[in-house]
């Protein structure tokens, strides 16, 4: 499995970015999906989940007005619309994949979850 995040740059404050991830390798299908991200001197923290089927997803609560996830399984990829950028959401944002065959309908926050990391993709909030 690999999975490859793209989307990233410099931008200033209230502008918008949507990154993609590009999963490979498997059936992508049987594979619930979820971003992360890390900021200089910071622990990983997680930023959005989503399903198997993309019905259900979760978002991190100060994010939840601003980040939305989704996902396109016909083309293997995983969405991140970032609105409203802020200083505060410069970070490396790393994809990540957990195979899951049951329960189409179920996400995981939990980063012990996701067996699989993309290599992330840099994103830079500054005016």
């Amino acid at each position: 499995v690999q999975l490859q995040a793209s989307g990233g740059g410099l931008v200033q404050p209230g502008d918008y970015l949507r990154l993609s991830c590009l999963f490979s390798g498997r059936a992508f299908n049987n594979y619930r999906v979820g971003w992360f991200r890390q900021a200089p001197g910071k622990e990983r923290e997680f930023v959005a989940a989503i399903s198997r089927s993309g019905t259900r997803s979760a978002t991190a609560d100060s994010l939840r007005s601003r980040f939305t996830i989704s996902r396109d399984n016909a083309k293997n990829l995983v969405y991140l619309q970032m609105d409203r950028l802020k200083p505060e959401d410069t970070a490396v944002y790393h994809c990540a994949a957990d195979f899951h065959r049951s329960n189409a309908w179920e996400y995981t926050t939990q980063e012990s979850d996701y067996d699989y990391w993309g290599q992330g993709t840099q994103v830079t909030v500054s005016s």
